[in-house]
């Protein structure tokens, strides 16, 4: 088996909200939307429809969004699961020192910027769905 690249699927409330998290406080684009109705993939949200599935990306990063009912039928797993976990999605950056900057200045409270002992400037923050981010920079040798 050849493993080509890892898409986390998030778990997520309302899928409108958690992309304008993602949108507006890390930079992520739209990339596509599936309405309640599984009809098609559309490129942008409609003003008059409800929303079960999202796909975002930034860079070399996808992140999955598909709502509590759609994803707890498709995900059978998780059907006893609550929402988010003990888990942490962990993003290699570059410039970390401004983006940390930023972040603050948006009221989202992350945790303090630290060199870690494996040598990783980082830190991390709750996404609006309870998810933990990590954002991390090689520290300069």
């Amino acid at each position: 088996m050849k493993v080509n690249k890892l898409t986390p699927n998030f778990e997520v409330k309302n899928i409108r909200k958690t992309v304008e998290f993602y949108q507006s406080f890390l930079g992520f684009s739209l990339v596509m939307v599936v309405s309640e109705t599984q009809d098609g993939i559309e490129q942008s949200f409609a003003d008059d429809k409800e929303y079960v599935y999202a796909l975002v990306n930034k860079d070399n990063v996808e992140m999955m969004f598909q709502r509590t009912e759609s994803f707890k039928r498709d995900v059978v797993f998780a059907k006893e699961l609550p929402l988010s976990a003990s888990v942490s999605f962990y993003m290699e950056v570059d410039g970390i020192d401004g983006f940390y900057e930023q972040i603050k200045n948006k009221g989202l409270n992350p945790t303090e910027l630290k060199t870690a002992w494996y040598g990783m400037r980082e830190f991390y923050l709750k996404d609006n769905n309870g998810y933990i981010l990590g954002f991390a920079e090689k520290k300069d040798e």
